[in-house]
């Protein structure tokens, strides 16, 4: 199901308009990543990963897939610092979404946000694991 968010997220009460304008430069950060349908996701799901320095700046460059610790370790570091067409090639349709009851929780509400509302595939995973 292709899913390509149109409409912004609503900004919350109380910010003033310059916080509320680089919350929404933010969001539209993440979303202007996203492919067009998690059917695009087609990265590896077994064997090591090696991650550009452009993503893994300021950690590590290299994940097991066998060791669910490194693979989540991947997935968020894809998720936040990956650029459009990284996503592709480092992230996997079948994994994120059996992933992404855990994951949500460790990537920052504004990369949470942006994805479950252009896929509510993964809301939906996230709400039948609650």
């Amino acid at each position: 199901m292709s899913s390509s968010p149109q409409r912004p997220a609503p900004t919350p009460r109380g910010l003033s308009d310059a916080t509320a304008e680089d919350l929404a430069l933010y969001r539209e950060k993440f979303r202007r990543r996203l492919p067009q349908s998690l059917d695009e996701l087609q990265g590896p799901t077994r064997g090591v990963v090696e991650l550009p320095l452009h993503m893994a700046w300021s950690g590590m460059t290299s994940y097991d897939m066998a060791k669910p610790r490194q693979c989540m370790g991947l997935y968020r570091t894809v998720l936040h610092e990956g650029l459009r067409d990284d996503l592709p090639r480092y992230l996997n349709q079948r994994l994120l979404l059996q992933l992404w009851p855990v994951l949500r929780t460790l990537v920052g509400r504004t990369v949470r946000t942006v994805w479950e509302d252009a896929f509510p595939q993964l809301a939906s995973r996230a709400q039948a694991a609650a």
